[in-house]
């Protein structure tokens, strides 16, 4: 699942690019979140550390030009949306990895799409094989744990506890939040309170709003926010 984020500056333009990816690419591209500017989006786009942004040139407050020239790009995707062909060569510049005219359509969209899957795909694989590790310190000890041995996170205030497999159970002195940083390729964010190893789920019980089943046994809520990207994550894994 490609999570995704649109600047514009334009409600109605974003509303038209939701509407095109959630009725024909829902499978695929998830919409974490948007922005109607350049602030906004650079605020927003630190927090969520989107896969891909669709990102418009002309804006209130800047163009897209200026946002790429103060984010840290790292592991994101540009594609331009714009009523204007006159930017092309300088997006093609800044390595984007589309430039689309508007209006966006599904046929317009297609390409892109099919790119961006292969891109992240590449970028997971290559994630795993280089770091599939991380250290766990607490005041008794240091551990190099595989991502694999983690079944799950839970956040315990400004703690986290990690439950690990066939190992007990570790508590670290950071928010669960930058975890998910490091771990935004494995895991998935599921509830304010946990983040699970997608490797580690075994089964989805569609009580109140919903509950993720372990590897462990473990019984994990899914918040009302989260059931549809769970359902859409589980139901783009069977394919």
């Amino acid at each position: 699942m490609i999570k995704a984020m649109i600047v514009d500056d334009m409600p109605l333009a974003i509303a038209s690019l939701r509407a095109e990816i959630e009725d024909h690419f829902s499978d695929d591209i998830f919409i974490s979140a948007t922005a109607e500017g350049i602030v906004d989006a650079a605020k927003k786009i630190r927090k969520s550390r989107p896969d891909v942004i669709f990102l418009d040139i002309h804006m209130g407050d800047g163009d897209g030009f200026d946002l790429l020239d103060v984010i840290n790009r790292e592991g994101i995707e540009i594609v331009f949306t714009t009523a204007s062909k006159d930017h092309a060569i300088k997006a093609f510049q800044y390595s984007v990895a589309d430039y689309l005219l508007k209006p966006v359509t599904a046929r317009t969209l297609k390409k892109s799409v099919l790119e961006l899957k292969k891109k992240l795909s590449d970028r997971i694989s290559k994630g795993r094989s280089e770091n599939s590790r991380i250290i766990l310190k607490t005041q008794d000890e240091v551990k190099l744990v595989d991502y694999e041995k983690i079944i799950r996170l839970e956040a315990m205030g400004n703690y986290t506890r990690f439950h690990l497999l066939y190992q007990r159970n570790m508590l670290l002195t950071k928010t669960l939040k930058s975890y998910e940083v490091i771990l935004a390729d494995h895991f998935l964010r599921v509830h304010q309170s946990h983040l699970v190893n997608c490797r580690h789920i075994k089964a989805f019980k569609k009580l109140d709003n919903g509950i993720l089943i372990m590897s462990n046994g473990d019984e994990v809520p899914v918040s009302v926010r989260k059931r549809s990207v769970v359902s859409r994550f589980l139901s783009t894994d069977k394919k």
